[in-house]
């Protein structure tokens, strides 16, 4: 079984998805020429072109709400924070829309959107944009919160997040992005509010 990095988990997942789906496409700040500010993206954009991989303006409530209007209208955008803590600018849509969209429709309206990126401190880059901001987020009624641990983990919950109808929220450490885990070639996803048991126990189960 192949070893690689945490990031390189991620992007083949974003490309595998791409490949598998005709309506999977990425968007957000730089994630095209640039590659991605930790470089999850790279060479997507040269693969796939300007329709699957979109940069966009700095707004995170505007693209944020762009990507929701396009997953309302049966397309699955995978959106990329720079970092977390940007999230807190767009979170009247997160909250709000992406979040109420089921509910509000009756439960007649998906809302199949990924929304990823580095969540988590000590990497010196401020405490600006150090946030994890995930216990917020997965106390919120209609989204999913997803924090992979590995670059297995990372791969499977990824495919799963973009396949899901509802909106996930990919919360990536940095830490990790160069870290090596054993990662299969074929194809595998990782479900969603399924514990991985470590070690079954009488009083504790890791």
């Amino acid at each position: 079984m192949p070893l690689i990095t945490y990031r390189e988990a991620l992007k083949n997942a974003l490309s595998e998805e791409i490949e598998r789906d005709e309506n999977v496409f990425i968007l957000g700040e730089e994630v095209a020429q640039y590659n991605g500010a930790y470089k999850v993206t790279e060479g997507l954009w040269k693969k796939y072109g300007d329709k699957r991989v979109v940069d966009t303006p700095i707004s995170e409530a505007g693209f944020i709400g762009m990507g929701i209007g396009a997953a309302m209208l049966g397309l699955r955008p995978v959106i990329e924070l720079m970092f977390w803590s940007f999230a807190y600018e767009g979170f009247d849509q997160i909250v709000n829309n992406a979040g109420c969209v089921r509910y509000m429709s009756g439960g007649l309206v998906n809302l199949p959107l990924v929304i990823r990126g580095p969540a988590n401190g000590g990497t010196n880059v401020g405490a600006t944009h150090s946030h994890t901001p995930e216990n917020l987020l997965a106390t919120t009624p209609g989204l999913k919160v997803v924090t992979p641990a590995t670059a297995y983990d990372a791969k499977g919950l990824m495919k799963t997040a973009i396949r899901d109808n509802d909106p996930v929220m990919v919360m990536e450490n940095t830490l990790l992005y160069g870290e090596k885990w054993e990662v299969p070639d074929e194809e595998y996803l990782v479900p969603l509010g399924v514990a991985d048991v470590k070690r079954q126990g009488n009083d504790i189960t890791l």
